[in-house]
Order: C-alpha cells, then sequence, then structure tokens
C-alpha cells in the first residue's frame, strides 16, 4: 500500500512564497507520476500541476504557470510544489497523488487518473 503524507502548507502574505513537500512510502516511487491538486471551499478539486516518473516532463495549470514549479527527489521518495507570487485565490486545501505507469514520460492531469491521495495541508493566503 503507497501513503502520500504532505506538508509545507501555512498562512502567508500575498506575494510570499511556500514550497509544499509529498514524502511517498514504498520502494518504487520512480515508477509512479505525481500530481498536485487543490481544492478551495466549496468548489471542486482542480489540477495544479504534474511531473513524470523521471521527472523529466512537467505540466503546470494556467492559473499556477510562471509562479508554481513541480519537482521530484526519486532518492528522497518525495515531490515537492514551490509556490511563489502567491495570491488569495491560491487559498485550498493543497493534495498530492500518484499512479503508477508504465511509461516514463507520462503526465496525468485528471482527478481520476491517480490511484493514491495524501491527506492534503492547508495553505492560506492572506491579502
Amino acid at each position: 500500500q503507497v501513503q502520500l503524507v504532505e506538508s509545507g502548507g501555512g498562512l502567508v502574505q500575498a506575494g510570499g512564497s511556500l514550497r509544499l513537500s509529498c514524502a511517498v512510502s514504498g520502494r518504487t516511487f520512480g515508477n509512479y507520476a505525481m500530481g498536485w491538486f487543490r481544492q478551495a471551499p466549496g468548489k471542486e478539486r482542480e489540477f495544479v500541476a504534474a511531473i513524470s516518473r523521471s521527472g523529466s516532463r512537467t505540466n503546470h495549470a494556467d492559473s499556477v504557470k510562471g509562479r508554481f514549479t513541480i519537482s521530484r527527489d526519486n532518492a528522497k521518495n518525495t515531490v515537492y510544489l514551490q509556490m511563489n507570487s502567491l495570491k488569495p485565490e491560491d487559498t485550498a486545501v493543497y493534495y498530492c497523488a500518484a499512479s503508477l505507469v508504465p511509461a516514463m514520460y507520462s503526465i496525468l492531469v485528471i482527478t481520476g487518473s491517480y490511484d493514491y491521495w495524501g491527506q492534503g495541508t492547508q495553505v492560506t493566503v492572506s491579502s
């Protein structure tokens, strides 16, 4: 069973930065495509960023492009989301997700494509 544990959320002023981490249990982290999603109160969960197994391919939602960066360290079984220039509309619970995929360069951007989810970490951006 794969377990995902997010950390790094908190309260930050607009324009500030946070780095989220997601630690993944298991010995086959490199076989998983990873993603970050977020869900604001009263809204559906939405895609934020995704990264391929090797880390060579990434995809970011238009709303965060140029401000957020997804990365991974396969030696540490961890995926990161660096968030800069934060805005109040970035306030949400952020979730990391994992899916076992055969293709080295697969990018998954749909919620239903992921098999495993973390418990979420709250990010609050004050104006």
